[in-house]
């Protein structure tokens, strides 16, 4: 058997499904439009250089889901996937997922975005297995912390190997392993798979691929 990794934003999705919760939560009035739109544009520049402080983006992130009761989120989470994300959704990358069904290959999506906004996503695209960034729950409730290690560059390999030590597995035991990402952030975690595959790549890891002679793939 092997092991199919998808990243999600940008690779399975035409676009970022954290950083367009955040507009959405401000397009629906749920948050201050200039306070937030200018804080969420900072980190979302960060990312793309290489150097967010996930702690700070996820805790900042995290205050909506920490000042509204779970009932009212589980709400404007549906309604954000129904008018935003489906429309995001690429065609191809629903092929690639089937051709990897149709392989009857293990399939895991492994994302920075938290896995409150994402779960139900995967669920889309027929994943049930998913890593992202864990709000911290208390009685129901989200407090507002990042629970255990971020889904993020290293922290991607850590919730890896954390996952595949719940389930009495190790990478070795599947013939290949694939992982499939558009962004540099995650080249920790394309060193560490026996089939790295750039998707919808940046320019750094465009880059890294010709160097290393990574398979790419477009599937805008």
């Amino acid at each position: 058997m092997n092991l199919a990794i998808f990243d999600l934003d940008n690779t399975l999705l035409d676009g970022d499904s954290d950083y367009n919760w955040g507009l959405y939560l401000v397009k629906k009035g749920y948050l201050d439009e200039g306070e937030y739109k200018e804080q969420n544009q900072k980190f979302f520049e960060e990312y793309q250089v290489g150097k967010l402080d996930i702690f700070a983006f996820a805790e900042f992130q995290f205050q909506f889901l920490k000042n509204n009761p779970r009932k009212f989120l589980n709400e404007v989470r549906s309604d954000y996937i129904d008018e935003i994300i489906k429309p995001m959704i690429l065609k191809k990358a629903v092929d690639l997922v089937n051709q990897h069904k149709e392989a009857r290959d293990k399939l895991l999506i492994i994302t920075a975005t938290n896995s409150f906004i994402t779960k139900p996503i995967g669920e889309l695209f027929g994943i049930h297995e998913l890593i992202g960034t864990d709000p911290e729950e208390h009685l129901g409730e989200f407090t507002g912390k990042v629970k255990g290690t971020p889904s993020f560059k290293e922290g991607k390999v850590t919730r890896l190997f954390d996952w595949l030590d719940e389930k009495n597995l190790k990478l070795a035991d599947f013939e290949k392993t694939f992982f499939y990402s558009d962004s540099h952030n995650d080249l920790a975690l394309l060193e560490v798979v026996t089939n790295p595959v750039v998707v919808n790549g940046d320019k750094i890891l465009l880059g890294k691929a010709q160097e290393k002679n990574w398979p790419t793939l477009n599937l805008k």
